[in-house]
């Protein structure tokens, strides 16, 4: 764990987590991907990786090898071939359950809220996962890295922003914009954007850099 130094200690009561490259490992969904769109999994990986590196959108990674692709139509399309998007207790990283289960065991709500859809909403709830509440974008009819997502974090929690810590990969779409409404935050360092994307200064804002959940219960126990 990198603890960050020169940073007020809040009183944290909700401890939030975003989805992919936090609780889920998003490994077989982008294969998945690239085995719809016919092209060989390392190619698609590769070609995911240059333009986060340079970047560009995720979705920018579709249109290399099929242009004009729609992502919510070709969504549809593989649930209508019987090749829906779809994720299981096997692709949960080992730490996200038993980091859920000890923080709700040591007094913390538990909040769940990513860019996800619908059915990855309902994947999540039928996970049983040792959460107060689940939310999504496509539920919430917001997305990350929106303010109003946020503010839906924050109604949901029912207590102020500086007392929920958003646990995230991303800084961009994560860290940046819980910091601006006023949580504290904390960015996993897994997937390809907790490495490729790079912001000194915001991360220096995050209470901990850290390398597995399991850490954040440490964090929180001794936040000095």
């Amino acid at each position: 764990m990198t603890r960050l130094k020169n940073l007020p200690n809040p009183k944290i009561r909700t401890v939030v987590f975003d989805v992919g490259e936090t609780l889920v490992d998003e490994s077989r969904e982008y294969g998945s991907w690239a085995d719809w769109l016919g092209v060989p999994r390392h190619t698609f990986s590769a070609t995911f990786g240059a333009i986060l590196a340079r970047g560009g959108d995720y979705r920018d990674t579709f249109q290399v090898f099929r242009p004009g692709f729609d992502l919510a139509v070709e969504r549809v399309a593989r649930v209508q071939a019987g090749r829906p998007e779809t994720y299981d207790e096997s692709d949960l990283y080992p730490d996200a359950r038993p980091t859920l289960e000890a923080l709700q065991d040591a007094g913390f709500k538990i909040g769940i809220a990513g860019n996800q859809t619908i059915r990855s909403e309902a994947i999540l709830r039928q996970l049983n996962f040792a959460a107060d509440w689940i939310a999504t974008s496509d539920g919430l009819g917001v997305a990350k890295p929106s303010s109003e997502f946020f503010r839906a974090i924050i109604d949901l929690a029912g207590v102020a922003a500086s007392e929920i810590l958003y646990v995230g990969d991303r800084l961009d779409n994560d860290i940046a914009p819980a910091q601006r409404i006023g949580m504290a935050t904390v960015l996993i360092r897994r997937g390809p954007w907790g490495y490729i994307i790079k912001d000194p200064e915001v991360e220096r804002r995050c209470l901990a850099t850290i390398n597995s959940l399991t850490e954040l219960t440490a964090l929180l126990a001794n936040p000095e």
